[in-house]
């Protein structure tokens, strides 16, 4: 599961001081170099992912992070690059694990894509690779607000909705790595078409993208909101962000979009609740900053179609760790994989 640029095998005692962690999204690649130990990172850094150029040019431009970010931790820390003991990918899935490829990733445009493989032999490194939400739900579960919850739950909300579990621990996989996908459990069998090919995905109406275009449709259907005056009337720059804001000023229409918001969220998260009746769901990403209008009517939401001991057991949490959860998460499935033990 650990692929080595020259082809040679895994090391049977493994070392280093550090780890390379990769978060690969829809919008935003984020890399860091972190101690084995967990602690605060040796360095940090944020690119646009420009997956529209290709997937030659994302992986140049991870290797190119992979390379700084080492750099400049070796040179504010001392060492050498034995120091680093590998890199920990996180890319949206599905994934195989074992063969180290991407399946399929609509956001992002790839199919059988070997991406640990290519990212690997660039940086001359063993590297792993999970799902971002997979990793961003590890990450919490690592240093997060998921620290001490033996059976944990994420969603992660961004260009697209993710979701991992954590049991005791481990990642729960599934029989083909594809467990935690509640981005695309059917919130309405006949509702809004996603990227995956679905119709009706909770993605389809709560990720950031979606979220904007719901509001641009209401718009264009006659609502008045000062969401058009923040952009200057070009309604095709509104994005999540434009609508929290003008909810956070008391736009009257913003609220409608961000209550409807909570409540299909809602609905998808009481069905995780139901199924898995974790002890704590944490939730993650850029939509989590609308706050209160977002977290308040959600948990109402929650609790009306949860079963009443499953809500109870369960703490619906925002990320300890927003901007980097998925980077810390990706390094620690290293240094599983790698050592043994997190």
């Amino acid at each position: 599961m650990i692929s080595r640029s020259s082809g040679e095998a895994t090391p049977a005692q493994p070392s280093g001081r550090w780890i390379v962690g990769v978060d690969i999204g829809g919008t935003n690649i984020v890399v860091g170099v972190i101690p084995l130990d967990g602690g605060t990172p040796a360095s940090l850094a944020t690119l646009p992912t420009e997956a529209v150029r290709g997937s030659e040019f994302v992986i140049q431009r991870v290797a190119s992070m992979v390379e700084h970010a080492i750099a400049e931790t070796l040179d504010g820390q001392g060492g050498t690059r034995a120091d680093i003991a590998g890199v920990g990918i996180g890319s949206p899935g599905p994934i195989n694990r074992e063969k180290g490829t991407v399946i399929n990733t609509p956001n992002l445009g790839w199919k059988n894509l070997p991406l640990r493989d290519l990212v690997s032999h660039a940086v001359h490194l063993p590297a792993t690779l999970d799902n971002d939400a997979n990793c961003a739900t590890y990450g919490e579960w690592w240093l997060g607000a998921g620290r001490g919850v033996d059976y944990l739950v994420g969603i992660t909300l961004g260009t697209g909705i993710g979701g991992g579990i954590v049991l005791n621990g481990e990642i729960v996989h599934g029989a083909s790595d594809a467990a935690g996908e509640v981005g695309h459990m059917t919130i309405e069998f006949t509702g809004r078409k996603c990227k995956c090919g679905n119709y009706g995905c909770l993605e389809a109406y709560c990720s950031g993208p979606n979220i904007a275009a719901r509001a641009r449709e209401g718009l264009e259907a006659g609502y008045e909101s000062i969401l058009t005056q923040l952009v200057d009337g070009h309604l095709e720059r509104i994005t999540a962000a434009t609508v929290y804001e003008a909810a956070v000023l008391e736009d009257r229409y913003a609220n409608e979009v961000m209550a409807e918001t909570a409540k299909i969220l809602g609905a998808g998260v009481a069905n995780v609740i139901n199924v898995l009746n974790p002890q704590a769901i944490v939730i993650a990403g850029g939509v989590t900053r609308a706050g209160e209008h977002l977290f308040g009517p959600l948990r109402s939401e929650v609790r009306r179609r949860s079963f009443r001991s499953a809500y109870d057991a369960c703490k619906i949490l925002p990320a300890a760790l927003p901007e980097t959860a998925g980077m810390i998460g990706a390094a620690a499935v290293f240094k599983k994989i790698a050592f043994g033990a997190v």
